[in-house]
């Protein structure tokens, strides 16, 4: 039995209050909030994010054989996004890592592509989404990320949920588009493509269920997800689906993320699904795609270990407008009187890539002291060569001091900076991100997380950071 047999979700931490926009710029803002990327955050170290939950379960990543990144919003163009993603996570190195990128449609070809492969597949959906200030693509999106690992039995992992059925109907329609190097999309008049992406849905969706020979009356999670709000919300009306079945969108909480929209709302439903259910998720953007997946009486014990819901309700309290558009370049705000920071380079960045992308620490066999980062020779019984690789992304630790920089090049200053005890041993000093002054103390419970700590002559210097274990959060969760 080919399916699902894990999966992963990420939404940022930081929320923009809608109406907040509406009173620096007038007009009407909406209600409720959106899910927005720190300053440190983009398309791939979201997405990383999102795979290490959907990798939580031992010997998974040992079995994956390709990954695939989908976003609208890519890190770089060129280069490779996926085998950053594909170093964070410490993936063999013989897994295929590719993009499939550029378009929002993107993340419906790699599920599909995913769920049609016959070797254990990651797939990871991410987006950032902006727009203009006070513009409908600016209140109305949202960012973040979800991961998907699809296989089957004999890859030694139980499926959680049976795939079905899928079809997709593919369609060239001029409804939103933006050209390369400009910032924000354009979108024709929503009336234009409403009646065809609601007709594009229905054959979709009926070719899905008569190949898996079930009636739409059966569907007890209807999840429909797409950039075209008007013909979402009338294919949820129209479809024939039972009422009950149709699952709320969450644009209300976090804003639509586009790419990874699809992906969140599916983790959502499986979150909370029982077994034995029928999902249909249904995609619509340049055409329409539908996957059918029936839950197993595996998925109650291979939940995710982060449930969006939690996630969602976890956010920060509303950060402020002029906050929002300076992380996102919109707002130009003096830089600290400091030379500007240097790039990473290439050669020192390429020989230490497991310390760097994957956080990856030495252990001494000797003396069992653990070098952060790591090292030849330890610092305790002085042994050359007797060390032993230990991975630390998924290790937390207790902060033993802090400072408060506030002259240090950041986005978002102040910068702060802790010294952090790990679990099981070891001290390193890095950056404390999703927090406030308030939340840099002495004894504070902080665990890792990969993040863009600088940009600069257009390179991006990824590396890990710490930040607070929230409220509720259990120790053993990553």
């Amino acid at each position: 039995m080919a399916g699902l047999i894990a999966y992963g979700a990420y939404v940022p931490y930081h929320r923009l209050a809608r109406t907040d926009v509406a009173a620096a710029l007038g007009g009407k803002g909406g209600k409720g909030t959106r899910a927005v990327a720190g300053y440190d955050e983009d398309t791939t170290s979201m997405a990383v994010e999102a795979a290490r939950g959907a990798l939580a379960s031992d010997g998974l990543r040992a079995r994956v054989s390709q990954l695939f990144l989908a976003t609208a919003a890519p890190a770089y163009l060129d280069k490779t996004n996926a085998t950053a993603v594909h170093a964070a996570l410490g993936l063999d190195r013989h897994v295929l890592a590719a993009d499939m990128a550029g378009s929002v449609r993107s993340g419906l070809g790699a599920l599909v592509t995913a769920a049609r492969s016959p070797v254990p597949t990651l797939t990871v959906l991410s987006d950032l989404r902006t727009g203009l200030p006070g513009g409908s693509d600016e209140v109305a999106g949202g960012d973040g990320a979800a991961a998907f690992v699809f296989g089957g039995h004999r890859n030694g992992a139980p499926v959680i949920a049976e795939l079905l059925a899928h079809d997709t109907v593919s369609d060239e329609i001029l409804d939103r588009w933006r050209l390369p190097g400009t910032p924000v999309s354009r979108v024709w008049e929503e009336r234009f493509a409403e009646e065809i992406y609601v007709s594009l849905a229905d054959k979709a969706l009926t070719a899905a269920l008569d190949h898996a020979a079930v009636d739409i009356g059966s569907i007890d999670h209807f999840v429909v997800a797409g950039l075209h709000a008007r013909a979402c919300a009338a294919v949820r009306r129209t479809a024939g689906v039972r009422p009950e079945a149709v699952t709320p969108d969450l644009a209300g909480a976090i804003g639509n993320a586009g790419t990874a929209q699809p992906g969140l709302l599916l983790a959502d439903v499986l979150d909370r699904a029982r077994p034995g259910e029928l999902i249909a998720l249904l995609v619509l953007g340049d055409g329409a795609g539908v996957l059918l997946l029936r839950t197993t009486d595996a998925l109650p014990a291979h939940r995710a270990t982060r449930p969006v819901a939690a996630q969602i309700a976890q956010g920060s309290a509303p950060m402020p407008y002029a906050t929002y558009l300076s992380w996102r370049g919109l707002l130009d705000r003096e830089p600290p009187r400091r030379p500007d920071p240097e790039p990473p380079y290439a050669p020192p960045a390429h020989r230490r890539t497991a310390w760097k992308y994957g956080f990856v620490a030495s252990r001494c066999e000797k003396c069992a002291t653990r070098h952060l980062p790591p090292d030849r020779v330890c610092t305790s019984c002085h042994s050359v060569d007797a060390m032993t690789d230990e991975p630390m992304a998924d290790v937390r630790g207790t902060v033993a001091t802090f400072t408060v920089d506030r002259l240090a090049a950041t986005p978002s200053p102040p910068m702060l900076v802790v010294v952090v005890d790990y679990d099981g041993g070891g001290r390193f000093r890095c950056q404390l991100t999703d927090a406030t002054e308030a939340d840099a103390v002495i004894g504070a419970r902080v665990e890792m997380t990969f993040r863009r700590t600088v940009t600069a002559s257009g390179v991006h210097n990824y590396f890990w950071k710490a930040r607070p274990v929230r409220t509720g959060e259990t120790e053993g969760t990553h």
